[in-house]
């Protein structure tokens, strides 16, 4: 099984966690673990990091490194999904950027990507990262 660090704009609420969590389905069906900051971290806002802790220095860019891959879900552009990315293309992680059909793409986040996937809904990725799986990462 592959592992991927999944980034993504997160807002509090049902919803996005509905997302990570059909997301996270459609990966495991494809043989693809994720590490997602907002669930295994930040625990939904739930969790108490200790004093001082940096949420990308202390724990993303770690989890990175134990990664094989980074998929940045970029239907909703954020600051730190370019920060990320841009740290995962320096240790040459091999970067996948998953939206929704229609999303706008920044044209800095379509050079580091490897490949740009658009889906309508999150069972649309498992067939798509079942050939990525297949094809690069022999």
């Amino acid at each position: 099984m592959k592992k991927a660090f999944m980034s993504l704009k997160f807002h509090d609420g049902c919803e996005d966690k509905k997302k990570i969590d059909d997301i996270t389905k459609a990966l495991l069906d494809a043989d693809i673990e994720n590490v997602v900051m907002a669930r295994d971290v930040e625990k939904y806002g739930e969790a108490n990091l200790p004093q001082g802790a940096k949420l990308m220095n202390d724990y993303a860019f770690p989890a990175m490194k134990n990664c094989d891959m980074l998929i940045v879900e970029f239907s909703e552009k954020g600051v730190g999904l370019g920060i990320g990315a841009g740290y995962a293309f320096a240790i040459g992680l091999p970067i996948y950027v998953i939206a929704k059909t229609g999303s706008d793409i920044s044209l800095t986040m379509s050079n580091l990507a490897k490949e740009i996937i658009f889906y309508n809904t999150p069972r649309d990725l498992t067939s798509k990262f079942k050939e990525i799986v297949r094809r690069d990462f022999k």
